[in-house]
């Protein structure tokens, strides 16, 4: 491959690829098919791309097909043979690189396949949910501001103590109502401010605001990778994110915290090659916020995310969609698994 290959824009894509002749020789491999197969470009390129797969047959018939006109493009799912590891299922999808008598193998992991799709609804949720909170606060205020008016002046013409203080009911209830509207639209009023962060600094702040609201019966675990790198981003809404997390973690603790048994843990790591949001990261922060309470509920896993969707009396529902909000913004992406006696939220944010 020389420096002029056309190819090498395949070298920045998350997929798999590899460009091969009409026999399946590799005339091109990228890093990603590179890293997946565990063996050096140098040793792909020459190679028989079919001998990668569990069954060969498959991608012979479809380099025959495509090589005769019969299809634009042929897909089908395989498993790819990996040095020291089980087989990888990928869908395989094989195209013409017009004009040349060369084909284009595209391999997607299933698994990657099936996350890409889950980012894709989150995605398409998280901007959902915003318009939807930006166009009921602004159709909630107008109203509540005419009924906070109207009972102040009200309660100015009424001389009964009594009426008065269903009119003091009215303002207080306007005002709760005027403080969730105005934490509904926070995200979206307060400017991006980036500098330089260092998570270790955003995971301690948290740390020292936790044990000071739960001081007894809660352990907080620290367990940093110290080698990760200051980024650019916004400190304060890094620390807002991770201790909305931490702070839903220690409200499911209760129970826990009365045995003295409860644990809180903050792991950070390094990711390499990463794929989230479409896009491929050479490296990438993992925070990790786990908890051993009792799991987020079956009701509301799905929707954890969603404004409004609480799993505990009394609460807004908004700290975990705030936190996504401001890890998005961040071009980050939140995930949460959840079982029994193990809560983890896992935030992704690219490095530089």
């Amino acid at each position: 491959m020389t420096p002029s290959s056309p190819f090498l824009p395949y070298d920045l894509l998350a997929t798999l690829v590899a460009v091969v002749r009409t026999d399946a020789v590799v005339v091109f491999s990228n890093a990603a098919l590179e890293d997946a197969l565990g063996i050096s470009r140098r040793t792909i390129v020459g190679s028989s791309l079919a001998d990668v797969f569990t069954e060969d047959g498959p991608l012979r018939d479809a380099i025959q097909g495509a090589s005769q006109n019969t299809f634009a493009a042929l897909r089908y799912d395989a498993f790819l043979r990996r040095v020291g590891l089980e087989p990888l299922p990928v869908h395989v999808i094989v195209t013409r690189a017009d004009p040349s008598n060369q084909f284009v193998v595209e391999l997607v992991p299933l698994e990657q396949q099936t996350r890409q799709e889950r980012e894709e609804r989150l995605a398409e949720q998280a901007q959902a949910n915003k318009e939807l909170i930006r166009n009921l606060a602004h159709e909630i205020k107008n109203p509540l501001g005419g009924i906070r008016g109207a009972a102040q002046l009200l309660e100015m013409e009424i001389d009964s103590t009594g009426l008065t203080e269903y009119t003091q009911v009215i303002i207080r209830e306007a005002d709760r109502l005027q403080l969730l509207v105005d934490r509904l639209l926070a995200p979206h009023r307060r400017p991006h401010t980036v500098g330089d962060v260092n998570i270790h600094e955003v995971c301690e702040r948290v740390r020292s605001l936790i044990l000071a609201e739960f001081p007894k019966g809660l352990r907080v675990v620290r367990d940093y990778d110290i080698s990760i790198p200051e980024f650019r981003g916004d400190r304060e809404q890094l620390i807002q994110t991770v201790l909305n997390i931490a702070h839903n973690a220690c409200q499911a603790l209760s129970e826990r915290m009365g045995q003295g048994d409860a644990n809180l843990t903050f792991c950070t790591r390094v990711c390499r090659q990463v794929t989230f949001d479409k896009q491929r990261y050479r490296l990438a922060l993992e925070l990790h916020v786990v908890d051993n309470g009792p799991g987020i509920p079956d009701s509301i896993k799905d929707r954890i995310f969603y404004p409004l969707v609480s799993g505990r009396d009394g609460g807004s529902g908004l700290g975990l969609t705030l936190a996504q909000t401001f890890v998005q913004q961040h071009h980050g992406l939140i995930e949460v698994e959840s079982v029994p006696g193990r809560t983890d939220f896992k935030i992704l944010i690219p490095l530089p």
